[in-house]
């Protein structure tokens, strides 16, 4: 049986997980990695994705990430995401109608900034929608 560690997921609104785990998935900006105990100190960026996380019970649970940091120790790892969400906690519905409206935004941008963001929202939330 694999070693477990101490994982930590917060995110600016609340501490969203806080768990012994035997491994993590994270979507970092140079590529998806995996974090094990006894890791190699680390920290990395984060991209928008998902993050699968095996607790030492062996059950799995996903979480989609906005982007932030995670900071990796032999005995630990905590994940400081800018935004974050268990994916059994979305709405289809709610999401389907968030897209459609910022389709729509991006759309009917009046210069590149504008466009930019909106974007970049429609981005977060196409990464939402391939979580679920």
């Amino acid at each position: 049986m694999a070693d477990s560690f101490n994982f930590e997921l917060v995110s600016p609104e609340r501490l969203l997980l806080s768990a012994s785990v035997t491994e993590v998935v994270i979507p970092g900006t140079d590529g998806e990695m995996t974090v094990m105990a006894q890791h190699s100190p680390t920290m990395t960026t984060i991209k928008p994705g998902v993050v699968t996380v095996v607790t030492a019970e062996g059950q799995s649970d996903r979480f989609v990430v906005f982007g932030g940091f995670a900071d990796i120790l032999p005995d630990g790892c905590t994940l400081l995401a800018e935004s974050a969400v268990a994916v059994a906690d979305i709405d289809r519905d709610d999401l389907a109608k968030r897209l459609q409206d910022a389709r729509e935004d991006v759309a009917d941008a009046s210069n590149d900034a504008t466009k930019q963001k909106a974007q970049e929202y429609l981005d977060h939330l196409t990464t939402l929608e391939a979580a679920i």
